[in-house]
């Protein structure tokens, strides 16, 4: 787990502003820098940088946070993946828990580097050589593909001949060629080792990862030769169970669709995003796994899966089913579509139109019912023994579910159609929390949303953290008194700024607690929208809102004795203290409240 104190550290290291500027075209507006917002269609600009919160904000959709949290939801890198780019950029090794000394960790970043590097220069090696590619060109021509689009993925080819990369780089032997999948080394029985290109006379597809780097290609013949694609081997860069192509050139059409389409292969990516359906990616090769899926769900909450309708199209959608599983929440959408067996996306869209497919897409069969066609199948289930059968094949479909409401749905609809009850499915299936036998639900305590003293005391922790310094026990157990429902909610933000020392900032505070506490994500949003705060005015006002807190329970108290009649010498001496304690406090205002 990566430090908190690191995180802090980088966040005070790191500009937000050159961050998103690499995505975001950006101009100074004030305080703040504008432009149009990366998560939303929008004409005019509502997407605000703040580089003295160094936070980002959109008073369109809302999206905010720091600038990990935009490499988060931009980019679609994992937390951790996120961190170590923005560390990589300013020159920090994020701590980790491998048993790596410091050289040898500089060692394996250097050989990615070199490795990277590599990919980079044939990558640019293959575009030259399809302007000089009549016989590739034609294909791609015949394809439907113009040269704009053939630019924008980059496609490139690989020309007849053994060893054509021997003339990008001037030392053809190195280790680096081998090592990321360009060349392949071949021993001959009894003869001298031969080094020659692995990818000739194909067109080539470079495969970038999630921050734009070519790490493999994938190549395709012209003619009828086998095999009809060559994908790169699996290299320190590229793991083929974990990338997707097209899915860097697609963020922003997902986001603008609001689904991905995910299909079979590189030809139907490129060939879509040329017929307006930039949205589309696809698995590399391989099965699709639960690692594809989350980096999928990263971008969007609706995927959808496009298959051939033959046998093999049909046991790809299983593979599929099977990795999303795990994944399958009540906010998320995973669909299925299974096109004619003659016809895939291209051929589809070609044929009846982008209308007709885009209606394809919306009719695609949701993962409920896809995974109850699995687990019913052609069992009978007018026997025992078919109902037995199907249950038998379900349950391991419904244990990879997390809990929700639709696994619940998924599993009432199975004991309607096996005559079970679902209690009865979810204990036969040893289900993971069970919902549907749980018949009383214990009533939610109700917290009062923050109002009043304590609200605005939050407010101004969330806008400067230093000032949680100035507040001590018995100013917290005073505003714990009014707000007794919010109490552990001040204390938590109290002892996250605490957490942060000397060098709390807001962009920390706001990281910290989306990490661990959602529930300030609305506070943190509305400050955000806000302009900057006066560090000495907002101690001011937290010294007044504690000392009205004070006050407040103070009077409270003395109602309280007045009204059992003052009764006794021990409460004529309190009733004393607080009035003399009552008088401090209103002279202390007085004070501050003078003009100066």
């Amino acid at each position: 787990m990566i430090p908190q104190s690191f995180i802090q550290d980088l966040l005070n290291r790191v500009d937000i502003v050159d961050v998103v500027g690499r995505y975001v075209q950006l101009k100074k507006g004030g305080a703040n820098f504008m432009g149009l917002c990366p998560f939303h269609n929008e004409k005019s600009p509502s997407f605000t940088v703040s580089p003295t919160k160094q936070f980002y904000h959109c008073f369109g959709c809302g999206a905010h946070g720091t600038a990990i949290g935009f490499l988060i939801e931009f980019s679609g890198l994992g937390f951790v993946e996120a961190v170590k780019d923005l560390a990589q950029n300013v020159g920090m090794t994020v701590p980790e828990e491998d048993r790596l000394l410091p050289a040898q960790r500089a060692e394996v970043q250097a050989k990615s580097l070199a490795l990277s590097d590599v990919m980079t220069r044939a990558c640019d090696f293959y575009r030259q050589q399809l302007r000089g590619a009549p016989a590739a060109i034609a294909y791609l021509k015949g394809r439907g593909l113009t040269g704009e689009i053939a630019a924008r993925f980059g496609l490139g080819f690989a020309p007849p001949g053994w060893d054509n990369l021997r003339t990008v780089f001037s030392d053809y032997d190195s280790p680096a060629l081998v090592e990321a999948g360009l060349v392949i080394d071949r021993e001959e029985d009894g003869g001298p080792r031969k080094r020659y290109d692995r990818f000739r006379e194909r067109i080539m597809f470079p495969i970038r990862n999630t921050k734009g780097q070519v790490i493999a290609f994938g190549g395709r013949v012209l003619d009828g030769g086998e095999p009809k694609y060559l994908n790169s081997p699996e290299t320190p860069l590229f793991q083929k169970g974990s990338e997707l192509y097209g899915l860097f050139e697609a963020r922003q059409a997902i986001r603008a669709a609001g689904y991905v389409l995910v299909t079979e292969g590189y030809m139907d990516v490129v060939a879509l995003a040329q017929l307006g359906f930039p949205q589309a990616v696809a698995t590399l090769g391989t099965a699709c796994t639960p690692t594809h899926v989350q980096k999928l769900l990263r971008q969007t909450d609706q995927v959808v899966f496009s298959f051939d309708g033959d046998a093999a199209g049909r046991r790809a959608a299983r593979r599929a089913l099977e990795a999303c599983l795990p994944h399958a929440t009540d906010n998320r959408t995973l669909k299925f579509l299974f096109l004619p067996a003659e016809h895939d996306p291209d051929s589809y869209v070609r044929e009846h139109g982008a209308a007709a497919f885009e209606q394809q897409v919306r009719d695609a069969m949701p993962l409920s019912q896809f995974l109850l066609n699995e687990a019913l199948g052609d069992n009978d289930l007018d026997s025992s023994e078919g109902r037995a059968r199907a249950q038998f094949d379900a349950k391991p479909l419904l244990q990879a579910m997390p809990p929700s409401a639709l696994r619940l749905q998924l599993v009432r609809s199975l004991a309607q159609k096996t005559g079970t009850a679902p209690g009865e499915i979810e204990a036969l299936f040893e289900l993971a929390q069970p919902v549907a036998k749980a018949r009383k639900v214990a009533p939610k305590t109700k917290r009062t949303p923050p109002m009043g003293l304590e609200r605005q005391m939050m407010r101004l922790l969330v806008a400067q953290p230093l000032l949680s310094s100035e507040l001590d026990e018995e100013a917290i157990g005073a505003v714990a008194q009014l707000a007794p429902d919010n109490a552990e909610m001040l204390r938590t933000l109290i002892g996250c700024c605490k957490a942060l020392g000397e060098r709390a900032n807001f962009a920390a505070l706001a990281e910290q607690l989306r990490q661990t506490h959602s529930e300030f994500d609305a506070l943190v949003a509305e400050i955000a929208g806000e302009t900057e705060s006066d560090a000495a005015a907002a101690r001011l006002e937290l010294l007044g809102a504690v000392r009205q807190a004070k006050m407040q329970v103070m009077k409270a108290e003395m109602d309280s004795l007045a009204a059992q009649g003052l009764s006794g010498d021990e409460a004529k001496h309190r009733y004393r203290a607080l009035m003399q304690q009552l008088e401090q406090l209103r002279r202390e205002a007085a004070v501050e409240n003078m003009p100066r």
